[in-house]
């Protein structure tokens, strides 16, 4: 529409308040499934000897798929349970995703500058602006995603708050550094991001050309189909992060994990390369929905910060016009008091 003014006129600001306030909604509608996810990607194939290893350490049972952890996770622990760690979850979706927004716009911005040219980067440039952005948005927030991990893999009875397990990371043979734990492979997925971010704008141009506002349907079928491409090419990436921020497997005898090839090889030697994509199901179904809501969202959030910005520009104009209009009469009416 004529009358509508174009995304990109939002500042950082703007848009990083818009993806965080989508990305905390998507994931309070589906958090249950970001918790299944970390369980299953943490937990080892069962075999004799694990199912040994784990009856003496007094682990947590093995769970054969979604509906199986969802079952007894709620059995165990009642439906309060699918929403453990959920605070630090969520503190973690928005931060993160607000330093992304925010850094992103500022690197497409500079990009533009830089080319002096209104026309969309190629999708190597997408991809490059998305992996900037990420890197830098990760640096800030992988101490949180730490923490949440932790959390969501304890059982109820060792889990504890999110100071306390911060403290708990912090006081281990890591130190501080112990909160950047995955610090490496997280740049690494900083892939993902990208490859969800070029992937929608690159779709956005061949499914919906010229529309720089989309309906929440276009937006949800974007988000949802660009998300699912990037969790299928880094899955095994997203398993092995998982595995580094949270407790070695009984099979490693309290032995952390040193680097996300580390992580890799373990699983490929114990369980099978098919296990790097342990967790697929969910990990699709999560992603999916989260990111369809979360575009849907980011886009009614952005339309309404630019509704209510031109709103305040046409009250100040209002205002001005008012003023002005007040000085004049001042001005014409003056000679007749001098009189």
């Amino acid at each position: 529409m004529a009358g509508q003014s174009k995304p990109v006129q939002l500042g950082p600001w703007g848009k990083a308040t818009a993806g965080a306030a989508g990305a905390c909604f998507a994931n309070v509608l589906v958090y249950p499934l970001d918790l299944i996810k970390t369980k299953l990607q943490v937990q080892v194939k069962k075999t004799v000897d694990v199912e040994k290893q784990e009856a003496a350490a007094g682990s947590e049972p093995h769970y054969k798929g979604t509906w199986d952890a969802i079952t007894k996770i709620k059995d165990a622990e009642g439906v309060a349970g699918l929403y453990a760690g959920m605070s630090g979850a969520l503190l973690g979706v928005t931060s993160s995703n607000f330093a992304y927004f925010y850094w992103y716009s500022i690197v497409r911005t500079l990009y533009f500058k830089y080319q002096q040219s209104d026309a969309h980067p190629s999708t190597a440039a997408e991809l490059s602006l998305g992996a900037v952005a990420g890197a830098l948005g990760q640096l800030f927030t992988i101490p949180i995603a730490v923490v949440t991990t932790r959390q969501q893999t304890q059982s109820k009875e060792d889990r504890k708050g999110m100071i306390e397990t911060a403290r708990e990371v912090v006081e281990s043979d890591d130190g501080i550094t112990g909160l950047w734990r995955g610090m490496k492979a997280s740049l690494v997925l900083v892939v993902n991001p990208a490859i969800t971010y070029g992937a929608y704008e690159r779709l956005k141009d061949i499914i919906f050309p010229g529309k720089n506002t989309l309906k929440p349907w276009e937006a949800f079928l974007l988000g949802a189909l660009s998300k699912s491409i990037a969790t299928i090419v880094t899955q095994p990436l997203i398993v092995a992060k998982v595995g580094l921020q949270s407790k070695p497997p009984a099979a490693r005898n309290g032995k952390p994990f040193k680097s996300f090839v580390e992580v890799m090889e373990f699983i490929v030697k114990n369980e099978g390369a098919l296990s790097l994509f342990k967790g697929i199901g969910p990990q699709l179904l999560k992603g999916f929905l989260v990111q369809g809501i979360l575009m849907m969202t980011k886009e009614r959030v952005e339309l309404m910060f630019i509704l209510f910005m031109r709103f305040l520009s046409k009250l100040r104009s209002q205002q001005l016009g008012k003023a002005a209009a007040l000085a004049a009469a001042a001005k014409v009416a003056s000679p007749v008091i001098a009189k």
